[in-house]
């Protein structure tokens, strides 16, 4: 049996969609460590984990890339708080090494010190995404623009010139800040960022089609193993077992992004619909200030779980979480990107069939109200694409794969550099 040390970056988002695969890697007898935001460590510990916290440090350095009016200036500033974690997070991986001494080290794709910290350790290390895969290949468009794929000559000349666009941004702001961690730490540096997912013995990807596109050309060592949700158990509170109109979840990102406006142009555009609206804010809850309506109800936070089985829509600025669990259970979506990963996530949900998209710049009542009434005649179309996501894979499929990362098991691994492609997401929701 095997020992995984697993370092996520500390947000629900990124650590809760693990946790269905690692029970079920340990219920085959392995031993799994997980670090990961102190706040997370009661949960997972209950469910089942041995769980620790990052070094408090780390959290102090948040992401304000919402401040920024430019998606350029978003995306320089967001990747420069996640730089600004790296040297600490470096350090903390090799102190949980040190002491857990695993057989496979397991990473976050944007806790770039530890993905150095796991390359100069020598061990078997994993690369993890519960974001979409924003890899160049046949037929796929350029990663976060929200473009649909475009086929023909036409299509293949506007992908190719749009990824060169794509890579130099992230080169910009993210390869000096890369390259100072790899140099420190002895390690090569590289040309691009292109190339910085070429380095672990696996990327595996928590999501699969319909919300991913289906690839001629993918690497050997990059695998899909399906949307994974989980949420700590909770009882639903009595007032949303009550009869009465249908509900629809709003949601504000749990990562805060300033966009509250989400939730003040849904009370405008439902107040008057023949359903009842639960907005959750986040860490926005204190300082939203929304109009009052009969049928609104505002909370921090409730469980999506919960709510999701009695929804018939869902209203959020589309983060890869939110999205996934509202597509496994069919229930449709209306994407309003704000920033980050929203917009490649929204096109998605279109493509998939799983709901509508509306531009946060063109975000007012009528629209949103238009958009929801929209989702909610396709709904048909939102179930089908849940079963196929649903069939991509599971908790068993992130278990096989880790089992296979173990040491003597890597038996398909492509040499570095043979297919390149981005670094794994910006900061999901």
């Amino acid at each position: 049996m095997s020992t995984y040390l697993v370092y996520t970056h500390p947000s629900a988002g990124h650590t809760y969609p693990l946790v269905p695969g690692l029970l079920e890697l340990q219920s085959r007898g392995h031993r799994v460590e997980v670090v990961t935001a102190p706040a997370l460590v009661a949960p997972l510990t209950a469910a089942g984990l041995s769980t620790v916290a990052v070094d408090p440090r780390i959290l102090a350095i948040q992401s304000d890339d919402y401040k920024e009016a430019t998606g350029s200036g978003r995306l320089r500033r967001g990747l420069g708080s996640m730089l600004d974690r790296g040297d600490l997070e470096a350090a903390d991986l090799e102190r949980h090494v040190a002491r857990v001494d695993p057989d496979v080290v397991v990473v976050d794709p944007i806790t770039y010190g530890a993905q150095v910290a796991a390359e100069r350790s020598g061990l078997p290390w994993v690369v993890v995404t519960a974001s979409l895969l924003p890899m160049p290949g046949a037929g796929i468009p350029p990663y976060g623009l929200g473009l649909a794929p475009w086929r023909g000559p036409v299509g293949r000349l506007r992908d190719a010139v749009l990824w060169r666009v794509v890579e130099g941004l992230y080169r910009r702001a993210l390869m000096p800040g890369v390259n100072r961690m790899r140099t420190a730490a002895g390690l090569s540096r590289l040309r691009s960022p292109l190339d910085l997912n070429d380095r672990p013995d696996r990327l595996l990807v928590l999501s699969g089609q319909p919300l991913e596109y289906a690839r001629t050309d993918l690497p050997v060592h990059v695998r899909f193993v399906g949307a994974q949700q989980w949420d700590p158990p909770a009882e639903p509170p009595a007032w949303l077992l009550e009869d009465g109109d249908p509900w629809v979840l709003v949601t504000c990102s749990t990562e805060y992004q300033a966009d509250e406006e989400l939730a003040r142009v849904a009370v405008e555009a439902l107040r008057d619909e023949p359903v009842r609206v639960l907005i959750t804010l986040a860490d926005a809850y204190a300082t939203a200030n929304l109009p009052v309506a009969d049928n609104i109800r505002v909370e921090r936070f409730v469980p999506h779980r919960l709510v999701l089985d009695r929804a018939c829509a869902v209203v959020c600025p589309a983060g890869m979480g939110l999205v996934q669990k509202a597509v496994s259970q069919g229930v449709p979506v209306v994407a309003v990107p704000f920033g980050r990963d929203q917009p490649e996530v929204a096109r998605r949900v279109v493509q998939a069939g799983a709901g509508v998209a509306l531009r946060a710049d063109r975000l007012r009542a009528d629209r949103l109200r238009q958009a929801l009434r929209e989702a909610r005649t396709i709904a048909f179309r939102a179930a089908a694409a849940g079963a196929r996501l649903r069939a991509s894979g599971g908790p068993h499929r992130l278990a096989d794969e880790l089992e296979e990362a173990a040491p003597g098991d890597l038996s398909v691994r492509e040499t570095p550099g043979q297919q390149s492609h981005l670094p794994v997401g910006v900061e999901t929701a």
